[in-house]
């Protein structure tokens, strides 16, 4: 982060990165079910149960879920970074008044 930016401006940078990346996150969780049913009928005519177990064992649902959580995990690392900024906006604003009581 760039420090010498006003912290509002550097909570707006990361704010606007973590609402693209919940987004993100939240799409492929949204579309979750949707996946394994696409995933399921592309195996063709089998009973759900055994299509649903051979999606589930695939590496291309692996990949779909790790996908997901990792798309997650980036939405709550700037999600974290946010409060870091909120955080030091607290901290200034605490010394601040401070200075102005001596």
């Amino acid at each position: 982060m760039d420090s010498n930016r006003p912290l509002s401006e550097q909570f707006r940078i990361i704010a606007k990165k973590w609402v693209d990346a919940d987004g993100a996150a939240s799409m492929l969780e949204e579309t979750k079910s949707a996946v394994l049913s696409k995933m399921m009928v592309d195996l063709g005519d089998m009973p759900v149960s055994k299509a649903e177990m051979q999606v589930k064992a695939s590496e291309a649902w692996r990949d779909h879920i790790t996908q997901m959580v990792e798309a997650r995990s980036q939405a709550s690392l700037l999600k974290v970074q946010m409060e870091y900024i909120r955080m030091k906006f607290h901290e200034w604003q605490s010394h601040a008044a401070n200075r102005r009581r001596k």
